[in-house]
């Protein structure tokens, strides 16, 4: 292994070398309390060092970096107390999650680091979300971000590096190639020849690097990334590399050849840099013995520091409240004056005014630049707010809204448009496994919303006519909006921009443009999970949302004799359940209507809510009306008859006669 020494000065290679020393003391001695069961499970970055180490020395301190679970260098690194983090690896309240998730599964904001997730392929469409926000407040700073050979077979890992190289975002790749994703080698991962030339295909600058050689590393990265601050940009770097250890040490390497493990250690970076700076009189036998025994002590001292700590203690009512990051909702009155506007007007008003309103918001999504969105909700956004703001995105659902996620840890706002509620599912998972799960995971907030033009009615068939808020009113984490009237759409808008919490926001394309009301024009808000009641009555309770409701007051309006208590939830989650129990306290029946398919829908958990708090009040069978439990088809007559439009009439007669 070569080194070039005058690329880095004499104090910078002797802290270069202390900075490797310390995650491989810290680990030598965490494999010796894993296996006296003091710790859970770990992750072995032995061999790897120089790469973590090296990455994160030539990134400034207040420069985002996300990396692996095989990266204790860069927690090191940043001098983060290692009692915390001895703290965090066995699950105590000095850690960094509560207890709440193991390992390197956290992120802290004051020192700038971003923790991954098990499904590792959104964290890099968080550093282009973290990119973005640098850019749009022309911050001159990189993101740096890790993945495994592995990793780079993901969609998220080619949406990602797409959406950076469209974008010019300043975001730093970093490819650890160590020859095996868990037991699966390289030449059963990829077919190309080098990593480093998948960048080539997204038009992006890219580089391999010799990730055992950290002067190498170190040197290329700072000089890559202070051309990055000055032109923006993304990079790809592949760090040639070995573990030396199983995945997990539970995992072993018996499927590695012994002559490869061999042939790697002599490329350690720590013992060829050591020989190295000796070499060189940089550093001395004396020195390397002060340098072990200066960490021996801090990691001895840390760690009683550590195991003296309390267990957790549960709070189930600390655990509920931490879900969600605390909103100090503020209701905004309007004024007198109203226009008589459609839904879709009342969402583009509500969505423009929170634009005014929020200098750091940012939209995006398929076409809403210049085109205005296909509904059109975004007509003439680009000439009030220009296309910093409003921004197409890629066909790229995944990472766009593992964008979104990286654009609040740096501050700014976002709403993401799908272009129909279906297509969230090429989102799934970063919407359920991180904007859901981040604030309880480790105290950060996504404030995201996620507009969704949802239903059916419009003959669209199976992928664009789903409602789907059964997907997301199951994830705690989430808040889930469903209005139905033009006026609830604007304010509820309104509030869902402000709720630093993520929120799915659904807005029912079929009633767009057929449903008109008198709605104000200025700004103001609306308060989650409070229903609202739009006919009072004492022989039935009926409670829906959406298009849902339209169908109820139509079949109402059809039987005059029927005096109802027609709720509109407007909000799932949180849902107004008192509203409910009210009602049903005064009617003794209940009759739920929803647009989704029946089983394992909204209506199952009102029934059972009602059944477990309201049980003696009730004088007939719960009924809950639904969509058939089929895709939903194309042809106009089998989509009709698939919807519970015409069967609910029928029974809310039933149910009155009972």
């Amino acid at each position: 292994m070569q080194y070039k020494g005058d690329s880095v000065d004499k104090a910078m290679q002797l802290k270069l070398y202390q900075r490797m020393l310390k995650p491989r003391l810290i680990e030598e001695k965490m494999l010796i309390l894993l296996r006296q069961g003091k710790i859970s499970k770990w992750f072995s970055g032995i061999g790897q060092e120089a790469i973590a180490v090296g990455v994160t020395s030539a990134l400034r301190p207040d420069e985002y970096i996300l990396p692996m679970h095989r990266n204790l260098g860069v927690f090191t690194t940043r001098n983060i107390p290692l009692h915390r983090l001895f703290s965090q690896w066995q699950g105590k309240s000095n850690g960094f999650t509560n207890g709440r998730d193991r390992s390197f599964h956290f992120g802290t904001q004051q020192y700038k680091i971003v923790g991954m997730i098990s499904h590792l392929g959104p964290q890099l469409g968080v550093a282009d979300g973290i990119a973005l926000a640098d850019l749009l407040k022309q911050n001159n700073k990189v993101t740096a971000v890790f993945t495994g050979e592995g990793g780079t077979s993901e969609g998220d890992f080619h949406e990602a590096l797409n959406l950076a190289a469209v974008w010019n975002l300043p975001v730093l790749f970093c490819i650890e190639n160590n020859g095996y994703g868990l037991s699966t080698p390289t030449n059963e991962q990829y077919r190309c020849e080098n990593l480093a030339d998948k960048g080539i295909g997204y038009g992006m600058e890219s580089h391999i690097v010799e990730g055992n050689n950290i002067l190498e590393v170190y040197s290329q990265v700072d000089f890559i990334c202070q051309s990055m601050r000055k032109n923006p940009r993304p990079v790809l770097l592949e760090f040639r590399t070995f573990r030396m250890r199983g995945h997990e040490e539970a995992s072993g390497t018996k499927y590695v050849p012994q002559q490869l493990l061999d042939a790697w250690e002599e490329k350690d970076p720590i013992a060829n840099f050591e020989n190295f700076l000796l070499k060189e009189k940089i550093l001395s036998a004396h020195l390397i013995e002060t340098f072990k025994n200066e960490i021996f002590a801090e990691i001895d001292y840390d760690l009683k520091k550590a195991f003296a700590e309390n267990e957790i203690e549960v709070d189930e009512t600390k655990e509920l409240r931490d879900v969600y990051k605390n909103f100090d909702y503020q209701e905004i009155n309007h004024k007198s004056i109203t226009k008589n506007i459609r839904l879709i007007d009342a969402v583009s008003q509500g969505l423009k005014q929170s634009m005014e309103r929020h200098e750091n918001l940012v939209v995006m999504g398929q076409d809403i630049a210049d085109y205005g969105g296909v509904f059109k909700i975004t007509e003439g956004f680009v000439e009030a707010f220009g296309k910093d703001r409003v921004r197409n995105t890629p066909i790229c659902e995944s990472a766009v809204v593992s964008a979104a996620m990286g654009l609040s840890i740096n501050g700014v706002k976002s709403v993401v448009e799908m272009q129909f509620a279906d297509f969230v599912s090429t989102g799934f998972n970063p919407v359920v496994n991180y904007l859901a799960k981040v604030h309880y995971r480790w105290g950060e907030h996504a404030d995201v919303v996620i507009r969704m033009p949802c239903g059916a009615g419009m003959g669209a068939g199976p992928f664009h006519s789903q409602t789907n808020e059964a997907w997301f009113t199951k994830t705690p984490g989430l808040k889930v909006v469903y209005p139905a009237f033009p006026y609830d759409a604007k304010g509820l808008l309104a509030t869902s921009i402000n709720d630093p919490n993520p929120v799915l926001f659904f807005e029912h394309k079929g009633l767009y443009r057929n449903i008109y009301q008198d709605v104000p024009e200025d700004y103001y808000t609306l308060p989650f999970g409070k229903a609202s009641l739009l006919r009072e009555g004492t022989d039935i309770t009926v409670v829906s949302y959406g298009l849902g409701v339209h169908w109820a007051l139509e079949a109402l309006n059809g039987n005059p004799d029927i005096k109802a208590d027609l709720i509109d939830l407007r909000t799932l989650q949180p849902m107004d359940m008192d509203a409910i129990f009210t009602s049903v306290k005064k009617t003794g029946k209940l009759i739920i209507l929803q647009e989704d398919s029946l089983f394992g829908g909204v209506a199952s958990d009102i029934c059972a809510l009602v059944v477990e708090n309201c049980f003696e009040y009730l004088d007939a069978p719960i009924k809950r009306v639904a969509s058939l439990e089929t895709p939903i088809p194309f042809a106009k007559n089998l989509e009709n008859n698939y919807l519970p439009k015409e069967r609910f009439s029928q029974e809310l007669l039933n149910l009155l006669s009972y």
